[in-house]
């Protein structure tokens, strides 16, 4: 995923292949697009696409791999609904990762990766300010942006995975004001990075993780049911 915007109604062409399809699919998870238990009919991803059920079938594998949609014998396919155990393991994962990772970022970055994420962090604020689904999507990107620029291509990929899973997981059970605190929080890690603190950029990452996950509310308060109409066509 990058700092633009992924939609369904931007979708790729017939002649994309099953993985370009799976991270579209996955942008439109990650923007909130295909909320948490949308049951994805493989006729009507098909009919949306333009592609064989072959391509979808495979993209629908990938996905699966990736833990952001769940595979039920004789049922079909469902974006992934996290439990509140799932979420513990998961923030607790990323809170070991990313804080290795935001040393690794410390040492690597340079001044045009500080200042592309100051572009990234002026799109975020935007989002926030306008209330659009795409916050969640650039608030999950700018962690996988800091795995790039750290350079390890394994660790990328974890994070790619993990911010993905927690994209469902926020959709689910985060508060309304919680995403501007993870803006503000970004803008803090990325001032001790630019001073060359890694101690305490990392002791922010950590703390980021945690203030994301404290605000989780697992009583259903939190939850969002808003399907656009796209998703709903693939209920």
């Amino acid at each position: 995923m990058t700092e633009s915007s992924a939609t369904l109604v931007d979708k790729p062409g017939s002649g994309d292949s099953s993985a370009e399809i799976a991270e579209h699919m996955a942008a439109a998870i990650v923007a909130r697009q295909l909320p948490p238990g949308t049951r994805l009919r493989e006729e009507a991803l098909c009919r949306l696409y333009g592609v064989s059920r072959t391509k979808i079938r495979a993209a629908l594998l990938i996905l699966s791999k990736d833990k952001l949609i769940r595979m039920v014998p004789d049922k079909g396919a469902f974006v992934s609904q996290p439990t509140e155990a799932e979420a513990r393991d998961i923030f607790a994962a990323r809170r070991v990762i990313e804080a290795a990772l935001a040393r690794e970022f410390v040492a690597r970055a340079k001044p045009a990766d500080y200042r592309m994420l100051e572009r990234h962090l002026k799109a975020e604020r935007l989002a926030l300010a306008q209330a659009t689904p795409l916050r969640s999507q650039l608030l999950g990107d700018f962690h996988v942006l800091l795995a790039d620029i750290a350079g390890n291509a394994v660790l990328r990929d974890i994070v790619r995975e993990l911010v993905g899973r927690s994209s469902l997981i926020t959709m689910l059970y985060q508060s309304g004001h919680a995403a501007a605190c993870s803006y503000d929080e970004h803008g803090r890690f990325l001032e001790a990075a630019r001073n060359g603190d890694a101690d305490l950029a990392a002791r922010l990452m950590v703390e980021h993780l945690s203030h994301v996950e404290a605000a989780l509310r697992f009583d259903g308060s939190a939850s969002d049911d808003r399907k656009d109409l796209v998703a709903a066509l693939l209920m």
